[in-house]
């Protein structure tokens, strides 16, 4: 049986759902939180990417504290009131960029590796964690090695990270669906019989 994380609750769903609000509501009733940005910093060469840093920035409280970091255990250890991790994707794109896009089979090592550890840590968290996440299959399958390698592996995170969470909410269109009590897929396939 696998272990639970009693404090985790996980926002999955599309780009531009309205995920990193809905998870920021999930902890706003505390003044102990820390937000972990695991993408990168706003940068004046991608006014874009700025303008969506900023946004996310401007509408958190201030008592919040801000730790943008791709090094998930070191926050979980040192947090002392409720997380939230947003995303699972740039930190998973971190984690690749850290070992080489040119092998990625040693990635994927290296992925599990830290996964485990991250899973690990939720299970032992006493504080509330809400981690967003981006659900990458719903589009068009990615032409490329890397990026076919990104949405698998984005796809298994998330699954292992919905199969030890407490809460696990899909965020679509700006609603929310409660998919805690839903069935999970198996991860293996039960030991075949066969009749005489």
């Amino acid at each position: 049986m696998t272990a639970r994380a009693a404090t985790t609750t996980l926002v999955t769903g599309p780009v531009r759902s309205g995920k990193s609000r809905h998870a920021e509501h999930l902890v706003a009733v505390h003044d102990d939180v820390l937000y972990v940005a695991t993408g990168r910093p706003a940068d004046d060469a991608d006014s874009a990417w700025t303008a969506r840093v900023r946004s996310h920035q401007q509408r958190r409280p201030r008592s919040w504290r801000t730790l943008e970091t791709a090094d998930l255990d070191a926050a979980l250890i040192s947090a002392t009131g409720s997380v939230v991790i947003d995303c699972l994707g740039t930190w998973l794109t971190a984690q690749v960029d850290l070992v080489g896009w040119d092998d990625l089979d040693r990635a994927a090592e290296h992925l599990r590796d830290r996964t485990a550890t991250f899973i690990d840590l939720l299970c032992r968290a006493g504080n509330p964690v809400v981690i967003v996440t981006n659900e990458v299959g719903w589009s068009l399958v990615p032409m490329t090695a890397s990026g076919r390698f990104f949405q698998d592996e984005l796809g298994r995170l998330n699954a292992a990270v919905a199969r030890v969470a407490a809460t696990v909410h899909l965020v679509v269109a700006g609603r929310v669906v409660d998919l805690s009590d839903a069935p999970a897929v198996p991860e293996s396939f039960p030991p075949r019989t066969f009749d005489a």
